[in-house]
């Protein structure tokens, strides 16, 4: 079953890419992103009503989806829509590849969880595994002020990711489950998402056409409602730091769209970085380690 979440999870958030791109342009960042998780947090919270399996949350469980949905559903995209716009999209991608690290040391800090030497090899491994499939992007990344705002916000970004899933781990361990949490965190960050456009006077506009309304949906519904709640099970199930391993591996599944809808050319350097990435992800699924005692036998 994790396996099952694991690779869906991947699937889904490879190919969102290609929906955000069809968002661009007409409607700022903010109000799309608006758009997004309030229909998504509308629909998800429909299916609970209807289906009698909405749980009933106390005080507590409210301030943790409030902070879910701001750290989740509001800064971290508008992070890392905001760092594109100064860094190459795969620069941001190997930012945010940090997430297995960073989940794996806030978990340490929030729970005591003792971090496996295992997973922080991966982590470092396929984190060179993306450096190696988005080299040529990387390294004609001239350094400037852009550039370290740039990176600025796309770490700020991972780090506001790693805090929503250290606050779903709060919420799953308190018996509250990733389908109920994320319908009020969905919600709770379209409303500080609404209330902060309406400050800033940004204008809510809204694209009619086939394209937009199309990628709106694929977001709200597989790349929101599906992919969220299949990694948040995962963080429950697994811990955060092997769930976001999937951080490392969407960005390959997004590149091997790339090469039939963008023709993106592999090269050996590419091929490379992507036999690191499927080696660091073994590491996570499999129970060897490179720091395991071999007794002769």
């Amino acid at each position: 079953m994790n396996l099952l979440l694991y690779f869906l999870t991947v699937i889904i958030w490879g190919t969102t890419w290609i929906a955000i791109k069809l968002q661009l342009g007409v409607v700022a960042i903010p109000v799309s992103i608006f758009y997004r998780f309030a229909l998504a947090g509308l629909v998800l919270f429909a299916v609970l009503l209807l289906t009698r399996k909405l749980q009933r949350m106390d005080r507590r469980a409210h301030w943790l989806c409030l902070g879910q949905g701001l750290c989740l559903f509001c800064l971290n995209f508008l992070c890392f829509y905001t760092a594109t716009q100064w860094i190459p999209s795969g620069l941001v991608s190997v930012v945010f590849s940090a997430a297995t690290l960073w989940n794996a040391l806030n978990a340490r800090l929030w729970f005591g969880t003792r971090i496996a030497p295992r997973v922080m090899v991966a982590g470092v491994v396929g984190f060179s595994g993306l450096v190696l499939l988005f080299w040529p992007e990387l390294s004609g990344q001239q350094a400037s002020h852009e550039t370290l705002l740039g990176l600025g916000f796309a770490l700020l970004g991972t780090f506001c990711f790693s805090t929503g899933n250290m606050l779903s781990s709060l919420q799953q361990r308190a018996g509250l489950r990733p389908l109920t949490g994320n319908a009020y965190s969905m919600l709770y960050g379209a409303a500080v998402l609404l209330a902060g456009c309406l400050i800033a006077g940004v204008p809510f506009r809204f694209d009619t056409s086939t394209a937009y309304v199309g990628a709106l949906v694929y977001l709200a519904i597989p790349g929101s409602v599906i992919g969220f709640t299949a990694y948040l099970t995962l963080v429950g199930r697994m811990g955060p730091a092997r769930a976001a391993y999937c951080t490392v591996l969407f960005p390959v599944v997004a590149l091997s769209v790339s090469t039939f809808a963008e023709g993106y050319q592999w090269t050996p350097a590419a091929l490379l970085g992507l036999a690191l990435v499927m080696f660091g992800n073994l590491l996570v699924f499999t129970k060897w380690s490179p720091f395991a005692r071999r007794v002769a036998v």
